[in-house]
């Protein structure tokens, strides 16, 4: 074996040679490798050479500088120190001249020393100033095997043979270079955790800081680029160590081996678990969000890479995991995950993290890394929503509409689009601007007809990130047209005062807002009350004025304008007032006269002197005009003319008038003059300046004085000849003052506005206090400022507590009126009370609420309540207390009725006055307040009204619940109880009725105390006829199969027998209606109704099968020859005696039900007044009385008149007319009973028709025992026959000429047999032979077994 000296100088040569060869052939070859044999001794150098030549040429010196990487093996690790030692003590330079080129060695190094540590492995270190480079830093795994002190070098893995560099000195790029990075590290200690560990001061903390700091050190020195390890803290856990690292980047395997060696140099009372090392690698991940500006609805992509492999990777949102992913990209050395959000919304705003792990059994490496994700919406601005714009606007035609929407980021992938929706199809260009995107609207009016005026047309921009976030906003564009407005008629238009006149406006735009309209008179321009005065006409946007009185207010420029949003389009037309006087004004002289024949009379005809119209006046007398002199009188224009009558035969009244016809050939006629003639032979009693007339006779004058025409007033005196002198017998004048207020109220009330209102009622109510002792005395008076109510509650006003108490304060005061002036002002057509009291309804429902309310308002006997509804759950309850300690509640329930509908007005007044001046109803007096409630509402008019009254008079009785009913008494109203219900309550009275008005409570005296004849007659007879029914029911069961031999007795028989279980049924529901009401309990509405129904049938049931009994015997008299089947007669009589009767009843009940008039207030029975729905039952009945005695008229002129053929000896005459007997007697006593019946409907009838009804009415039963069943001689037979069942049978059997087949059922049980009776369930019958078989016979014996 060679000495290392030897093999070392071998290892020159062989280098030197080489790299000279190689260098003339050009060639480099990384490695070179020679086999040297020696034969010294057994032993022989082996040397295999590899060069990796990196030529390091210097351009500018020759000669060319080598290096070389040479690598020597050793088969003796015992060799490598000698070699380095060698190598280190060589004296360089070293020079040789090969093929004539000198060579020069300057230098050795060993650099990578590698020792065997496996098959294919081997164990290698850097020497000292030599260290791994960058490129193979991460394959640099620490050898397991070694035990390495800090001052040895480190040692790595490598895989045999090296293929990859080797150390390069430090100053290059090797792994020990760059930026550190910290890793947090930490292991767990399976050792007691102690409370000092939580110390940093405490010696134990130190001591374990210090030993575990030297340990980590010790084996994380060999990481590359490692700088320190240091602890950081201990936590509990057994005892967990967290501690930092900072050194280069290093992987898995490099931290992992690292982590295997640390247990050698750390004691190992300290129980390291080497399972348990954990790193966490926070900056060194890659973290990319795409895209950038994230807004809802986008898809969003985070993006986490590493410069490391990982096994697995989790996604977390706000600490929760969200995504366990594998890696969707993993490289040799880096690994990649990809998160993707669809639809991101803004609840996904907020931190993500990923986390990369791969473990194994001496380490767990994470890598974390967290951004923060905002998500903003998408908000779309523009510049209006909803856009107003007119078609023909030449503005807006010229330079046409901009629409944008914008958001308030630019971004550069941002995309939109627009899209038209609407009846109008306007379209526009698009344009797209930074972060908006714009549409240009080309407007024409040729696309914006009127018809579609007010429609709307929207737009919609959409928005696109790119990224699938969108949002769309919609612009609606609201089109309207400039209407064209025409008025009708268009030219000046000429009125007369006091005519009436209409105008007609029409917008060919049919969509509007409103219609207003004013009228303008010089300066001043008044809004027309529209309420009052114009109809509009929606559907063919028309509105029309309709003035019925025109004054002096109309004289000016009419103007009519439709509105629709900010366009008001015009049309006006001016009205030129003409005079003429109002015919109410014209105060005419004498109003009634006497005149003496062939004398003149003078007639007179004023009017106010203050207009400037000549008037053309013409007198008229029985149609013949007469000419007028013209003389003003004072403050009055008068127009005067004399009347001579020639004709003097008798007496007899003219009638006379003024004409008035102004400029415009308009025309007006004065109030009559009524002229008596008095013949030329009747003497005159009475004869002055004032008029002639005879004794007795009437002179009326008008309201003037002579002295002082000045103070003519409206109304007239009346006078009276008497002693040859003219006495004033009565004075309707009215006075000055309410003149005054009679005249201001009609030119308020034809006005065209209404603001003036709230001032006159301040003087009204002045004024009537002023006037309150001439007012109460004075029917004149009083019946005037009615008049003035009546029209000024017609004009609506504001809801004002000063307005509502100056109205309320005058009906207070016309209401305090003497007994003998009401009277006096009820006597008229319609009732002066009556007129008071509905002016009261019209002044609640045109109140206008202010500021949503209803205030509170009393005066001295009249209180004012309301409300105006907000919402459908609002009840209405209002309560009134008068001064008389009275109350009256009022309640409505929304959730029954439509008052929820918003902005409806609820008004309720209480009077304690008013319902005592109304017209007296009979007996009957007003026992409570009155209470007026009216509802103004745009939803169904349909009320459900609950109100609790107090009574006045508590010995008062009969208490009904009653509204005033306008339309009573040829609409001069009347107390009604129509709809209404009541319950009584010890001292109340609670009323419910189905619609709104005036209501209040009647009650009459008690006279239910004294006895009443007609109750004892009523309860005794019914027991009778009951009885008696019940009787006869019996009887017919008895005897039925005795009596029923042939079809006409059976069909008798049958008859009967129906009539007394009808008339039963009919008496039992009237026993029930008597059990279930009294004087002092509301009956049960309904089970009154379904008491009536049921009278009302079986009652008419009762006529009708008496009729079909009429005309069974009429059929078998008179129609001889003719023989109809037992089974089409019975279905006759039945539809006759049950059909007819359930039709009438049910078409009553069907129409008069509805309207509440079906039932009378006190009984249960049929309604006379009103409806007279008692006729369906009277007329009838008494057509079928009439019928039913025809029938017996007929039957006794057949019996007694005989034809041809017939049985004419005296025993059949007989007994044909004890057949008519039933008949004509039970038909002539219920004709009288209910003739009597209807002369007891007839107002103020005598008392004794009223007991005579009783009495035949309540014993009916009585007469048909005893005339329809008792008094037939065959049932009496009969009966007697039962009593010996022997007699009987042998009877039977002896005058057996029929054989009974009779029904099981009707011979087993006799309560069934009675219900076959009824319904005529028979046996069949089998004529034997020895019946007459001729056709006459057995006609005539089948008649006369009618009754028999």
């Amino acid at each position: 074996m060679p000495s290392p000296i030897t093999a070392g100088l071998h290892c020159l040569f062989l280098l030197i040679t080489a790299c000279c060869q190689r260098s003339q052939e050009s060639n480099f070859a990384p490695f070179v490798q020679y086999v040297i044999d020696t034969a010294l001794g057994e032993e022989s150098f082996q040397s295999d050479m590899q060069r990796q030549k990196r030529n390091m040429l210097v351009f500018d010196l020759p000669p060319m500088e080598y290096t070389a990487d040479i690598e020597v093996s050793l088969t003796d690790s015992s060799f490598l120190e000698p070699v380095k030692e060698y190598f280190k003590n060589l004296n360089l330079p070293v020079l040789t001249n090969i093929s004539n080129a000198e060579m020069r060695i300057s230098n050795v190094s060993v650099t990578t020393v590698c020792l065997p540590s496996g098959e294919n492995t081997s164990c290698c270190s850097c020497e000292n100033g030599y260290a791994w480079p960058s490129e193979v830093h991460s394959d640099l795994i620490i050898c397991p095997s070694a035990i390495l002190a800090p001052s040895l070098p480190c040692s790595y893995m490598r895989e045999m043979p090296l293929d990859k560099p080797y150390c390069k000195p430090e100053i290059e790029d090797s792994c020990d270079m760059g930026e550190p990075i910290v890793m947090d590290m930490s292991v767990r200690l399976d050792t007691v955790f102690l409370e000092d560990l939580s110390n940093s001061s405490s010696e134990l903390y130190k001591k374990y800081k210090a030993d575990l700091e030297i340990a980590f050190n010790a084996g994380y020195r060999c990481l590359p680029g490692f700088v320190s390890a240091t602890v950081t803290g201990f936590r509990l856990g057994s005892v967990f160590v967290n501690y930092e690292v900072k050194a280069g980047a290093a992987n898995f395997n490099q931290i992992a081996s690292s982590n295997r060696i640390i247990p050698q140099f750390l004691n190992p009372l300290y129980q390291l678990n080497q399972t348990t090392f954990t790193t966490k690698i926070v900056d060194q991940t890659n973290f990319t969000v795409s895209p950038e500006d994230i807004f809802e609805g986008d898809t969003v992509r985070l993006t986490c890479e590493i410069n490391s492999t990982s096994e697995n990777v989790t996604w977390y949102h706000l600490g929760q995991i969200i995504s366990t992913n594998s890696l969707n990209f993993k490289g040799s050395k880096t690994s990649r995950s990809t998160l993707e959000v669809a639809n991101i919304k803004m609840n996904d705003s907020g931190s993500y993290t990923c986390t990369f792990t791969k473990s194994n059994r001496f380490h767990t490496l994470i890598y974390n890394a967290t951004k923060t994700v905002a998500v903003s919406p998408l908000n779309i601005t523009t510049k209006g929503n909803d856009i107003d714009v007119t078609c023909n606007s030449p503005e807006m035609q010229t330079n046409g509409l901009l629409l944008s929407c914008c958001i308030d980021k630019h971004l550069p992938s941002l995309t939109g689009d627009w899209k038209v929706n609407g009846a109008i199809n306007i379209t526009g260009v698009s344009s797209f601007s930074e972060n908006c995107t714009e549409y240009k609207l080309n407007i024409s009016e040729s696309l914006c007809p009127p018809e579609n005026s007010g429609t709307v047309t929207t737009y919609t921009c959409e928005l696109r990130t790119g990224y699938g976030a969108r949002r769309s906003q919609d612009i609606r564009v609201m089109y309207l047209r400039a209407a064209q407005v025409t008025i009708f008629p268009s030219v000046k238009l000429q009125v007369s005062e006091g005519s009436e006149f209409n105008l007609t406006c029409k917008s060919d735009v049919g969509k509007y807002d409103s219609v207003s309209w004013k009228i303008q008179s010089g300066n001043s321009i008044n809004q027309i009350d529209c309420g009052r005065y114009i109809t509009n006409n929606n559907r063919e946007a028309t509105s029309v004025l309709r003035v019925n009185t025109t004054t002096w207010d109309w004289n000016g420029t009419c103007i009519c304008t439709f509105s629709q949003k900010y366009l008001e389009s015009s049309a006006n037309v001016t009205i030129e007032v003409v005079p003429l006087p109002l015919k109410h004004k014209i105060l005419i002289n004498p109003i009634e006269t006497s005149i003496v024949c062939e004398k003149p009379q003078a007639l007179e005809c004023c009017i106010d002197n203050n207009t400037t119209e000549n008037y053309t006046v013409r007198f008229v007398v029985q149609e013949k005009e007469f000419s007028a002199e013209r003389k003003p009188k004072g403050n009055l224009l008068c127009y005067t003319s004399s009347y001579t009558e020639g004709e003097c035969n008798k007496m007899k009244k003219l009638t006379s008038y003024c004409k008035f016809i102004n400029s415009i050939n308009q025309e007006v006629n004065s109030n009559n003059i009524t002229l008596k003639v008095i013949p030329g032979k009747k003497e005159v009693s009475c004869s002055d300046s004032d008029g002639v007339g005879m004794e007795g006779d009437t002179l009326i004058k008008p309201c003037c004085e002579l002295n002082n025409i000045d103070d003519c007033v409206q109304g007239n005196r009346i006078y009276k000849c008497c002693n040859k002198l003219w006495v004033l017998e009565k004075r309707n004048c009215l006075s000055v003052a309410i003149n005054k207020l009679l005249d201001d109220a009609e030119s308020l009330f034809n006005s065209p506005a209404r603001k003036e209102l709230p001032i006159y009622l301040k003087k009204l109510n002045e004024t009537t206090g002023m006037e309150k002792g001439i007012l109460h005395n004075s029917s004149a008076n009083v019946g005037a400022v009615v008049s003035i109510l009546q029209m000024v509650s017609s004009i609506p006003a504001d809801a004002e507590p000063l307005t509502i108490e100056y109205f309320l304060s005058v009906v207070d005061i016309v209401a305090e009126s003497t007994t003998e002036t009401w009277e006096v002002l009820n006597n008229s057509e319609e009732p002066k009370s009556s007129s008071l009291l509905g002016s009261v309804e019209n002044f609640t429902l045109n109140l206008q609420p202010v500021d949503n309310t209803i205030p509170f308002v009393k005066a001295k006997t009249l209180q004012l309540q309301g409300m105006v509804t907000e919402n459908s759950n609002t009840n209405y309850n209002k309560i009134f207390h008068s001064a008389e300690n009275l109350t009256v509640n009022v309640f409505i329930d929304s959730t029954e009725n439509s008052i929820g509908t918003q902005n409806s007005t609820i008004v309720s007044v209480m009077s304690s006055r008013l319902g005592h001046i109304l017209p007296q109803h009979g007996t009957q007096y007003v026992n409570g307040l009155l209470l007026t409630t009216t509802v103004r509402s745009s939803g169904n008019q349909k009320f459900d009204i609950n109100m609790t009254f107090a009574k006045q008079d508590l010995s008062l009785k009969k208490p009904q619940c009653v509204f005033w009913n306008f339309k009573l008494n040829r609409s001069g109203g009347g107390w009604d109880t129509q709809g209404c219900t009541f319950t009584e309550e010890e001292d109340y009275v609670n009323c419910s009725c189905n619609h709104l008005t005036s209501f209040s409570i009647l009650m009459s005296p008690d006279i239910r105390s004294r006895v009443d004849f007609e109750d004892y007659i009523t309860y005794i007879g019914l027991a009778i006829s009951i009885l008696s029914l019940v009787t006869c029911i019996i009887v017919e069961s008895l005897v039925w199969k005795y009596v029923t031999n042939n079809t006409t007795s059976y069909m008798r028989h049958v008859c009967i027998l129906n009539i007394a279980t009808s008339l039963l049924i009919a008496d039992i529901w009237f026993i029930v209606t008597a059990s279930i009401s009294n004087q002092n309990q509301q009956m049960s509405r309904d089970v009154c109704l379904v008491a009536t129904f049921f009278i009302h049938l079986f009652y008419l049931c009762v006529f009708f099968w008496m009729l079909s009994l009429g005309l069974i015997l009429f059929y078998r008299l008179v129609f001889i020859l003719h023989n109809t089947s037992k089974t089409i007669q019975k279905a006759v009589a039945f539809c006759l005696g049950y059909g007819c009767p359930f039709v009438i009843a049910v078409i009553t009940i069907a129409v008069t039900l509805p309207r509440n008039n079906y039932t009378r207030n006190d009984v249960c029975w049929l309604k006379w007044e009103e409806s007279k729905a008692l006729l369906a039952f009277v007329v009838p009945a008494l057509i079928i009385v009439a019928m039913n005695l025809f029938i017996t008229a007929v039957v006794i002129i057949k019996i007694l008149r005989p034809n041809i053929g017939d049985r004419s000896n005296r025993q059949e005459r007989n007994s044909l007319l004890q057949i008519g007997k039933s008949v004509a007697i039970l038909t002539s006593l219920l004709g009288l009973t209910w003739g009597l019946g209807l002369v007891t409907v007839i107002k103020n009838s005598h008392r004794a028709f009223h007991i005579l009804f009783v009495l035949l009415n309540t014993l009916q039963g009585l007469f048909i025992l005893v005339f329809g069943t008792l008094w037939d001689k065959k049932i009496q037979e009969a009966l007697l026959k039962r009593n010996s069942m022997s007699k009987w049978s042998s009877q039977q059997t002896k005058s057996s000429s029929l054989i009974l087949v009779t029904p099981m059922l009707a011979m087993s049980y006799p309560f069934s047999r009675t219900f076959n009776n009824i319904c005529g369930k028979t046996g069949k019958y089998r004529v034997s032979s020895s019946e007459p078989s001729t056709s006459s016979s057995e006609n005539t014996s089948k008649s006369y077994s009618l009754l028999n």
